[in-house]
């Protein structure tokens, strides 16, 4: 998921744009500039160095500031009243002001080039420059407000066309009164050809690099572009709807430990084997917080064996999950005792394993490698080995997630680190001697903390389990994997408190995705306050002990409808390949058809 992780790492850029206030007043500071800058390095100076930089910025101010300001109003009430999405006013005035920047680059290039050459460029130089503008707002405009193109390409010549008309008038009456003539109809007819030329090959562009996803998945990549945007910027998640077009139904299972005393069920450990993606509010993204909070006591979320194949499209797709969970409850056969936690290693594989009644947990991890998912397949092996070896009814599979990397890749059928798990399945005592259990519960939304350092919605969680005289501290983060190394670290601190082992996972969420980067594990900031919350989490979860019983639960999820391995394949292909191809079309496109506009304009001879 490399490709949708690196887009999710734009996100900043769609939350942080200026406020509308300060984008208009930056238009305001760089058409000045942008005058006064081309009235000093103009051919033929016409008034001394003060005069220059004041009747330039005047120039600049009115002929480039004011039109970009009013374009950035004019632009967002049209695509609004074209039912477009995602162009607020701050959007709308950041654009006309990176149009007007770039304008102005090529104007102050043209300024240049007239004082080496001796040549006037400064119309052609406006002409070319209100061209790559409007290509510019054409191509945002159609990419992100899921507007047709007709209308982007209509909306995207507002700012060019107020500023030529500004410039025409000014040139009318402040410089040159017989400037209505022949020049207006030569303005008109380079721009409007030169702009046709350039806006087709946009399309070309765009209608080449949407096509395998319309073959392939049967959806627009505009439109997924669009609604992307959208979920980022206002959390709308109708990008769901597009999901469900390329969506698979499969059938899966949750495995979870339940813990009860006289007054009820106390805690419920839960691994369910779908994944928390894609990114975002999206689909399952926040499913360890959503689904844990569905039922009325401590409950934890952990990361079973499964990949982005198993992302549920739809945030609804929970309540199934939920569901099975409350019928596997039904059934659940409880009794006093549990094992002591047990550590097994064999090569890379490294796995905790603690027996309760009719079933066990496997805390599987792979630090301090780095690896990624254990795909589901795998994770079935598992069960299925680690039921038979040991002979219970009901076998928790955990990926801890602790040890990450850039490079981390996924655990899939065939990789070395398969034949490690299931050897180091084979080492387990399936004899061990059962004792009465406590358990404590602790959790803190750890506040002081945000998605920015990778923390999720319900922040830490902690159960400690005592067995036997043992006790074991189960830390869970609500993040998305954690940086390599960190786990050893949060061990060694937490060594004098009154616990016997540890093992720290995530819950894999991808809600903490839309910031910052693609990926975003815990450790990579604030690892010393976060090792503090750990400590409190585990001092009250062990003040919080006291008597259980436990019981464990095996469930089949039926027809989750989730992105599936053939169609989550398909996507990233076709990401892959829409990039590889884009690498080699958008250069001859783009910049053929801008040779040919600089050309027409320059040598075009009307």
């Amino acid at each position: 998921m490399s490709s949708m992780s690196s887009v999710a790492g734009l996100s900043k850029y769609i939350k942080t744009l200026p406020k509308t206030e300060y984008n208009i007043l930056g238009m305001l500071i760089f058409s000045f500039l942008i005058g006064s800058l081309y009235f000093l390095i103009d051919s033929v100076p016409t008034y001394n160095f003060l005069e220059d930089i004041v009747l330039g910025g005047l120039f600049g101010l009115i002929c480039f500031g004011v039109t970009s300001i009013m374009s950035g109003a004019l632009n967002q009430q049209v695509i609004s009243g074209f039912h477009g999405i995602n162009l607020k006013i701050k959007h709308s005035m950041f654009l006309s002001g990176v149009s007007m920047i770039i304008l102005g680059l090529v104007l102050i290039s043209g300024g240049i080039i007239s004082r080496i050459t001796n040549i006037d460029m400064f119309l052609n130089s406006l002409l070319f420059g209100c061209v790559l503008i409007y290509g510019f707002n054409t191509l945002v405009f159609w990419a992100t407000s899921k507007v047709r193109f007709i209308v982007a390409a209509g909306v995207g010549l507002i700012q060019p066309t107020l500023i030529l008309a500004m410039f025409i008038l000014i040139s009318f009456f402040a410089i040159d009164t017989s400037f209505l003539g022949p020049a207006i109809i030569q303005i008109i007819i380079k721009a409007l050809i030169a702009g046709i030329i350039f806006v087709l090959a946009i399309y070309a562009f765009i209608k080449i690099i949407a096509s395998p996803f319309q073959k392939n998945l049967g959806i627009g990549v505009l439109d997924l572009l669009s609604l992307f945007i959208a979920h980022m910027n206002e959390g709308s998640n109708s990008l769901e709807s597009l999901f469900e077009n390329m969506s698979e139904a499969i059938d899966t299972v949750v495995t979870f430990v339940s813990f009860k005393t006289d007054a009820g069920i106390k805690a419920l450990f839960i691994s369910p084997s779908v994944h928390p993606g894609p990114l975002g509010d999206l689909g399952g993204s926040n499913m360890p917080t959503i689904l844990a909070n569905k039922f009325d006591y401590f409950t934890m979320v952990a990361h079973g064996p499964s990949t982005h194949d198993f992302n549920p499209i739809a945030v609804s797709e929970i309540d199934k999950i939920e569901d099975s969970i409350k019928k596997g409850l039904e059934k659940v056969e409880y009794s006093e005792t549990a094992s002591k936690f047990i550590r097994y290693k064999h090569e890379k594989a490294n796995i905790g394993v603690q027996f309760f009644n009719k079933g066990l947990i496997i805390l599987s991890t792979f630090a301090p490698e780095a690896v990624d998912d254990i795909e589901f397949g795998v994770g079935l092996t598992m069960m299925a080995q680690s039921r038979s070896r040991c002979g219970v009814e009901n076998s928790v599979i955990v990926d801890c997630h602790n040890s990450f990397t850039p490079e981390s890749g996924e655990v899939l059928p065939g990789n070395s680190e398969v034949f490690h798990l299931i050897e180091v399945i084979d080492k387990i005592d399936p004899n061990q001697e059962k004792y009465e259990v406590k358990i404590g519960c602790s959790h803190d939304n750890m506040d002081t903390l945000d998605k920015q350092e990778g923390v999720g919605e319900s922040g830490v969680k902690t159960m400690v389990i005592e067995v036997g005289g043992q006790r074991t501290a189960y830390v869970l983060f609500d993040a998305n994997n954690m940086e390599i190394g960190f786990r050893q670290e949060i061990i060694d601190a937490v060594g004098n408190l009154e616990i016997d082992e540890i093992e720290v996972m995530t819950t894999d969420t991808h809600t903490v995705n839309t910031l910052s980067r693609g990926y975003n594990p815990i450790g990579i900031a604030k690892r010393a306050e976060i090792i503090e919350y750990v400590k409190t989490s585990i001092q009250n979860a062990i003040d919080d002990l006291e008597k259980v019983e436990v019981g464990t639960g095996t469930e089949k999820i039926e027809n989750l409808n989730t992105f599936g391995p053939k169609n989550s394949t398909e996507l990233i292909s076709t990401i892959s390949s829409v990039v590889a191809v884009s690498k080699i079309i958008a250069p001859v496109l783009l910049i053929t058809s801008l040779l040919i506009v600089f050309i027409w304009i320059f040598f075009g001879g009307l």
